[in-house]
């Protein structure tokens, strides 16, 4: 398994004593709100992230804004890093602008209940990994739930290929439009940065996106645009997709871990699972 790093406060956070309880069977399919898909069409073609309001819900709020608004529309792909990321959002396409509401407060860490639906893959420690909604997460085991007031666990998103995480300077609460899409997985962010989200579709257009060099720390000379990003919500209802995502907590899912633990042998990590996905329409 692969080690992940984590800061110190992290791991404070998360460690406690405990073992999982059973999973439940559940619907084999779950069906995205459209408030919470976000639709960018690029100059490359389309990527749809689900927005994820359980995990980051001021981040969420300040992305739909913004995609309602028009902000995004013709924005650059302006910091994009082959097997890294590709970094948009910024109206001055330098890396250095933002819009004119107030920063946001980081969300590093959230609380889930054993309603939430997660799914336990791996275990390290005291820790567990695994599935929820389409992030992976790592978190603490539902035994703590119990020592709890609010009867939750502190959990937190991890930075795997296709999360969509705010861009911030080197003030952890400076996080305002600007936004990055995973090509790779980076131990290295988790903790740090806010993840809100994960591509659903769409990730071989990411991965397309023209790239910066290392030497340039990934600024792209001529990149691509977001031609127009909008939740699904705000879209007309003949234009607007609809999506659907396999729960990991149903049966099939599990023939899925089964594979990729086999592809992956001694390296299997979370980051090399995610719950397939199905959009329709638009």
């Amino acid at each position: 398994m692969r080690l992940r790093t984590w800061a110190a406060a992290t791991v404070a956070l998360l460690l406690s004593a405990g073992t999982a309880f059973a999973q439940t069977a559940a619907p084999e399919w779950r069906t995205i709100a459209p408030e919470n898909l976000l639709v960018i069409d690029t100059s490359k073609g389309r990527i749809i992230v689900e927005l994820d309001p359980q995990v980051a819900p001021l981040h969420v709020e300040r992305i739909r804004t913004l995609a309602d608004q028009g902000f995004y529309d013709g924005l650059k792909f302006h910091r994009v890093i082959e097997g890294f990321m590709a970094q948009t959002g910024d109206p001055e396409g330098t890396g250095a602008g933002g819009s004119e509401l107030p920063d946001v407060q980081a969300e590093l860490q959230f609380r889930r209940g054993r309603a939430d639906g997660f799914l336990s893959v791996l275990t390290q420690g005291t820790v567990q990994f695994g599935i929820l909604n389409s992030m992976s997460v790592v978190t603490q085991p539902d035994a703590q739930m119990f020592a709890t007031r609010d009867m939750k666990a502190g959990a937190q998103a991890l930075f795997c290929p296709g999360v969509a995480g705010m861009a911030r300077s080197g003030n952890v609460n400076s996080a305002n439009s600007q936004f990055f899409l995973m090509t790779g997985a980076s131990p290295d962010l988790d903790g740090g940065y806010t993840a809100f989200g994960r591509v659903l579709v769409g990730m071989d257009v990411v991965r397309a996106l023209n790239s910066g060099p290392e030497s340039a720390n990934g600024r792209v000379e001529t990149p691509d645009l977001m031609t127009r990003a909008r939740t699904a919500s705000a879209m007309p209802a003949t234009q607007r997709p609809t999506a659907r995502v396999m729960d990991p907590r149903n049966p099939r899912f599990a023939a899925i871990v089964a594979e990729a633990r086999t592809t992956a042998g001694a390296t299997f990590d979370i980051c090399d699972l995610q719950p397939p996905a199905e959009v329709t329409g638009g």
